[in-house]
Order: structure tokens, then C-alpha cells, then sequence
């Protein structure tokens, strides 16, 4: 049996599940709201939720989406015995995880969340081209009107930013110097791009698609700003055969075999700069025609 771990009302998640159906694979997904128990009957391993039950002996592949395993956890009166108790748990989990993801899979739990520093150092020694990045506390370095500020972490959500309303940070350019310091904040080089382009990456194959995002003063710093009204033209893409090798050397060393990357190309160069495990691709697949979710169906 597969199991698929992923949120509640996952887009790429359902796209998968209908391609499973269709090959009459056997499978169970569970979300991040689910808590689930560990027992034990006749020497097997038991995960109960209030929605789900399956023995571990059972799942035969795993693809990680999103989310996590949430297990839940006795608590004792005693401190002393809670402590120890706490630690008992603690191990059974890290049973159950490390279990699952020796199995067949796509991606794991552990490692779902990359540095982004660390890529992007591991990608220059790989030989990419990448935009040239510092931190900072202040911007007396900073060139203006060349320079990008970006999230250190990926792609942040701000929740309740005011009441019954949240945020995404994207992507912008340095219009003028700050007073003052403040949190230490990543600073990147800007390329004036000819296109970006996007890769989806499993099990060492690639497939990419060119984003025609410059021409739009919307989307031209950062595609994610989608125009709605005058969406970006977006092809099929083959990358050059060196930067996909590039690309297996640098998802071995993230120890992923599944994943987004984000590139920009500039005359004769690809610039790396991003890469991220959980990332969509549902709309690459759907217009380039890559029937990407069946080829995950297939591999599980």
C-alpha cells in the first residue's frame, strides 16, 4: 500500500490520487491534522487515527507532500517518569519515521525544508552561475536599483496579518538606502533576465519550462505576482545536458530525489537560484503536457 502524507485540500496531492485510481494502486493518504497513536497488535506496529488505521509492515511506498506525522503523546503526573516516558515516545516515533522513509518513496519528512544558504554555496561549488548574494543588517553596501532583497527562509505565508487577512513575501528590488540597522536580511545581485525558467526534478530526469515573465512589470521581478488579466507565455524548455547533470549532483548532495528549481537565463548563462522540495508543478504539467503527476503514480 502507498501511503501519501500531505495537507488538507493539496491541489498536486489530488491530481496524484486520481492518476493512482485510474492504475488501481492501493493507497492512503493522511493529513497534518491527524493524530495518530502508536500500538502494537500480534507484534505488529499499528498507527491509529480517528480517521485512519494501517500497520507499518503494510506501506510498501511513501511520497511526502506536505505537512507532517503527528503522533500523539501520553503525558505523566510524575515528573520523573514523565520525562522518561517522554523519551520512550520520542524513539517509537523516530522508528515509525525512519521506517517509512527506508521504503520506497519521494521525498522525506526530515529533510523537506532546505537552507537556502547552504544551496545556494553547495550550487556555486557545483559550478552554477548564481547571482551574487551577502547578508546584511543595514543597506550600506546595497547598489541600488541592483540589488534584490529575497527571504532567507522559502516561501513565507504571513497569517492574520490583519484580522481575516495574510500575506506572501515576494521578491522586490532596493529603491533607496534604510536608516539604521535591522535583522540580518539576505541581499542578492539582479539580473535583467531574458526569461526564468522552471524545472521539476525526479529521480534524475528533468523537465522544464520557459516563463516569458520580463515583459510584464507585474511579474518581472518576481513571476509569482501572477497577471491574471494577461497571464505570462509559457513553453516547454530543454535545458542543457551539463546544467541538468548539475542539477542530479546538487538534489544527491540535498539527498532528494523530487523537487522544484528556479533558474533565470541571460544570454548564454543559467543563474540557480532556488530550489525547493514541496514546490507546484501541477500548472508546468498541465501546460507543457508532461502528465507529471502520472509519472509520480507510476514511481510509487
Amino acid at each position: 500500500m502507498i501511503l501519501i502524507i500531505s495537507q488538507n485540500n493539496e491541489i498536486t496531492t489530488v491530481e496524484v490520487i486520481k492518476e493512482l485510481i485510474a492504475m488501481g494502486k492501493k493507497f492512503l493518504r493522511i493529513h497534518e491534522d491527524e493524530i495518530f497513536e502508536i500500538k502494537v497488535q500480534e507484534k505488529r506496529i499499528l498507527l491509529q487515527s480517528s480517521r485512519n488505521r494501517f500497520f507499518l509492515d503494510e506501506i510498501k511506498s511513501v511520497w511526502y507532500r506536505r505537512g507532517r506525522l503527528v503522533f500523539k503523546r501520553l503525558k505523566y503526573n510524575h515528573a520523573s517518569i514523565n520525562l522518561n516516558m517522554s523519551e520512550t515516545q520520542h524513539w517509537l516515533e523516530d522508528y515509525v519515521r525512519k521506517t517509512l522513509e527506508s521504503k520506497r518513496h519521494i521525498n522525506k519528512e526530515s529533510n523537506s525544508d532546505v537552507n537556502k544558504l547552504i544551496v545556494l554555496d553547495k550550487a556555486k561549488e557545483i559550478g552554477f552561475d548564481v547571482p551574487e548574494y551577502f547578508l546584511a543588517e543595514n543597506t550600506h553596501d546595497v547598489k541600488i536599483g541592483d540589488t534584490i532583497i529575497k527571504t532567507i527562509n522559502g516561501n513565507v505565508m504571513l497569517d492574520e496579518l490583519k484580522k481575516n487577512s495574510g500575506g506572501f513575501m515576494y521578491t522586490s528590488v532596493v529603491e533607496e538606502h534604510e536608516e539604521g540597522d535591522f535583522f540580518i536580511t539576505f541581499f542578492q545581485e539582479k539580473i535583467e533576465k531574458d526569461f526564468e525558467i522552471r524545472t521539476f526534478y525526479l529521480n534524475g530526469k528533468c523537465w522544464s519550462m520557459a516563463i516569458f515573465s520580463q515583459n510584464d512589470e507585474q511579474t518581472k521581478v518576481d513571476f509569482r505576482k501572477y497577471n491574471n488579466v494577461k497571464p505570462n507565455r509559457n513553453v516547454p524548455y530543454s535545458l542543457p545536458p551539463d546544467i541538468e547533470e548539475k542539477i542530479q549532483l546538487l538534489m544527491q548532495f540535498l539527498d532528494l530525489n523530487s523537487g522544484s528549481l528556479d533558474f533565470i537565463k541571460k544570454g548564454e548563462k543559467y543563474y540557480f537560484l532556488e530550489s525547493n522540495p514541496i514546490g507546484q508543478f501541477t500548472g508546468m504539467s498541465n501546460t507543457c503536457n508532461y502528465s507529471l503527476e502520472q509519472k509520480i503514480a507510476e514511481y510509487l
